[in-house]
């Protein structure tokens, strides 16, 4: 079964159709938990260096842990969701481990993307195709960050054109839905980030995606 964009995008949006409001809320729930987080830690700035927009120390380890937290919640949520999205709830949200293999490498994934970047600007966007599948693996297969970039490399292998074209299709579509009042964001979310996981689950993920004619006659 070869990847195209077509199909992960098409996966997404019928998945999400299974139970939009569902979909809505928990998007809606990670952004404003991020928010607040975000708040606070502006909050002790303020209250450390006399400015919000003075970063301190503790706010900066607020912002990373909480943001953190958010993103390993947010992997682990839309991987469930692919996975079973009639059985999917809210606590799929609350996956704080592993924690340091999640954060080491999301951290190797910046650092490579910014080399490759000053390197150019290509070998950056090569990076970040090779490397895109990364922190799903930390959650979905608890490998450590070498070993998820090296596995996110395998999968991604003779598929870059593609992938490329396809992450390029997820970003108009968060555009968009960015410029509908910022409420079509609550949609676009939850339909890009079911597709992403369609992606690896059919490149290399470990379970098996279920297939899109099987999402349309659900």
């Amino acid at each position: 079964m070869g990847f195209s964009a077509g199909a992960a995008l098409r996966f997404g949006w019928e998945t999400f159709k299974r139970r939009p409001w569902f979909f809505i809320g928990s998007t809606f729930l990670i952004m404003l938990v991020s928010g607040l987080i975000d708040a606070f830690a502006r909050g002790v700035d303020a209250a450390i260096s006399g400015s919000a927009d003075e970063p301190s120390l503790l706010g900066s380890v607020i912002s990373l842990v909480g943001g953190t937290l958010i993103n390993m919640g947010a992997t682990a949520f839309y991987l469930a969701a692919h996975d079973n999205p009639d059985a999917v709830d809210l606590s799929a949200l609350w996956h704080p481990r592993p924690f340091l293999k999640f954060l080491g490498a999301s951290i190797l994934l910046m650092l490579a993307i910014v080399a490759g970047v000053i390197l150019l600007i290509v070998p950056g966007i090569i990076f970040a195709l090779m490397f895109m599948f990364t922190t799903f693996i930390v959650i979905d297969r608890e490998f450590g960050p070498i070993d998820a970039m090296k596995e996110s490399r395998r999968i991604t292998h003779g598929h870059k054109w593609k992938l490329l074209g396809f992450t390029l299709l997820l970003v108009l579509i968060n555009i968009l839905g960015l410029a509908a009042l910022v409420v079509g964001l609550l949609v676009s979310i939850p339909v890009s980030s079911l597709a992403f996981v369609y992606a690896y689950r059919l490149l290399g993920g470990k379970a098996e995606p279920r297939p899109v004619d099987a999402a349309l006659a659900a």
